[in-house]
């Protein structure tokens, strides 16, 4: 299994978006009883071998979506109210949601760690979204994931290799 860089990985997302969005298509209409467990498996397979701070490409090219409990949280840790944090750093988005004003992340430091890691938001926490349970219904946001994050490329390949429908 090829592991992709950075320079290949938006091309080899795309050729492969039509053949993964089927396959996606497929799995929500006949989801194999063990495919959290499957997911689980090849997630943890992917994360002991990948090491995110050599990429952060998800903090230089998303922003994530900021909860009401990530907002009161990073804002406590930067004694702020929250208010005041929403002002320097959010906008409200096209969904209604709260996301960064910019990217790059504006807490991604220069050696790619996190200002904030240890208050982070949950959609920074969760991140490729790989592992999480019913995977097949968050398909739309994973084929885009793919073309973001190498190692949720290589998990879906290896899904697919796995799981055939």
């Amino acid at each position: 299994m090829l592991k992709p860089n950075l320079n290949e990985l938006g091309k080899l997302a795309k050729d492969t978006h039509n053949e993964t969005k089927k396959y996606f298509d497929k799995l929500k209409k006949k989801t194999p009883k063990n495919l959290d467990y499957v997911m689980q498996d090849l997630h943890d397979a992917e994360f002991k071998k990948t090491d995110c701070l050599e990429c952060a490409n998800c903090c230089k090219t998303t922003g994530p979506l900021f909860t009401s409990a990530d907002i009161e949280r990073i804002s406590k840790s930067f004694r702020q109210k929250p208010q005041q944090f929403i002002d320097q750093y959010l906008r409200i988005d096209e969904d209604n949601d709260y996301v960064l004003k910019s990217v790059p992340c504006t807490f991604l430091d220069s050696d790619n760690k996190c200002f904030i890691y240890d208050v982070r938001p949950k959609a920074c926490r969760e991140f490729p979204h790989t592992d999480r349970k019913k995977f097949q219904q968050i398909s739309d946001l994973t084929l885009k994931n793919v073309a973001i994050c190498p190692a949720a490329f290589n998990i879906v390949e290896k899904m697919k290799l796995k799981i055939p429908i």
